[in-house]
């Protein structure tokens, strides 16, 4: 009887129990999440990705030749004006189409030709977080205005004044000795500042070729780096025109190097005997010159076979070969004398 009593009690007990309140369950969970997120996704805090060094050198490429294919149809708009008007503002021109070319592109998040042709976009690299979410590593925000504004000035604008600075300085000949000390010690500057820049621009390069990573010094210092605009697309190149090239160059070396081996001559009496005229060795054609098929001015004969030809195109002939054989009869040519002396 106790023992049914106290079953009875225990489990009336334990019926009575009050639940946790939901903002424990939630305090928990917040607590616990942290944890539990870096012990279940640990390989995806970073992708390490690899951009193709030669799809960044590429792009760069086509950006300078789409710059410099307006530049050459814009120049002909301006063909009918004063020669050498356009010469004078030659760097406002290019600073004018750089302008442009960044003005719809990079100013409205869009890719440049040679990016968009490489499918690749520029990624602000300072903003870029390490988040569960990552998927492919190419994730991440484009340039913001301060860096695009920054692109603008050292990209448009400071090649602008470099350039007028230069031309200046020549012009004005800061380098002479003779000039002020002022002016030799702007020029002196000058030199300094631009063998730095090479020096650097070089050092960038190593580095860039090392890591894949900021082509140039003004990509590096605003951290705008080159990625992929699309993970599935794949780099379009059609060889058709290179394999062409190739061709046309290996073709060309090798008429450079047998058209001055071969004779006009030699091949034309090689292929004489396949020859369905044979007028040219008939009498009536006896006193034409065989070579300009003209009535001799100056004649002279090819001797030993004494036929008759132009002093200038035998003369021609001989002094660019010495194996000449005469048109008429193939014989070999060794001396050549004016008809007159011959015939008195």
């Amino acid at each position: 009887m106790r023992e049914t009593l106290a079953s009875t009690s225990s489990s009336s007990s334990s019926t009575n129990v009050i639940p946790p309140a939901e903002s424990a369950w939630v305090n928990t969970y917040e607590r616990l999440s942290p944890r539990w997120q870096s012990v279940a996704l640990p390989p995806q805090s970073a992708i390490p990705i690899v951009i193709s060094r030669v799809n960044q050198v590429d792009a760069g490429r086509l950006d300078v030749e789409m710059s410099a294919m307006l530049k050459e149809q814009l120049v002909k708009v301006f063909s009918v004006m004063k020669p050498g008007l356009l010469f004078q503002y030659e760097a406002e021109l290019d600073a004018f189409l750089e302008f442009l070319i960044w003005r719809f592109s990079i100013w409205v998040d869009k890719p440049t030709p040679g990016n968009a042709l490489m499918n690749l976009r520029y990624r602000d690299e300072r903003a870029v977080e390490t988040r569960g979410k990552i998927r492919t590593g190419l994730e991440g925000p484009g340039l913001t205005i301060a860096q695009k504004l920054w692109y603008c000035i050292a990209t448009v604008g400071g090649q602008y004044i470099w350039t007028r600075l230069q031309s200046f300085s020549a012009f004005r000949r800061w380098g002479e000795s003779e000039q002020r000390s002022v002016a030799n010690r702007a020029w002196f500057i000058i030199q300094r500042i631009e063998g730095f820049y090479k020096a650097a621009s070089f050092t960038n390069l190593l580095i860039f070729l090392y890591t894949g990573r900021y082509r140039n010094l003004i990509e590096r210092a605003l951290r705008a780096r080159l990625v992929y605009g699309s993970p599935h697309m794949n780099r379009a190149v059609s060889f058709e025109y290179m394999n062409r090239q190739l061709v046309w160059n290996e073709f060309s070396e090798m008429l450079l190097l047998l058209l001055p081996i071969l004779n006009s001559s030699s091949i034309k009496s090689l292929f004489r005997p396949f020859s369905k005229d044979k007028s040219s060795g008939s009498a009536g054609d006896e006193t034409l010159c065989p070579i300009c098929q003209a009535n001799p001015t100056i004649a002279y004969v090819a001797l030993p076979c004494q036929h008759r030809y132009c002093y200038y195109c035998l003369r021609t002939r001989c002094a660019s070969t010495t194996s000449f054989r005469c048109s008429r009869c193939n014989e070999a040519v060794v001396a050549m004398q004016q008809q007159s002396s011959i015939n008195t």
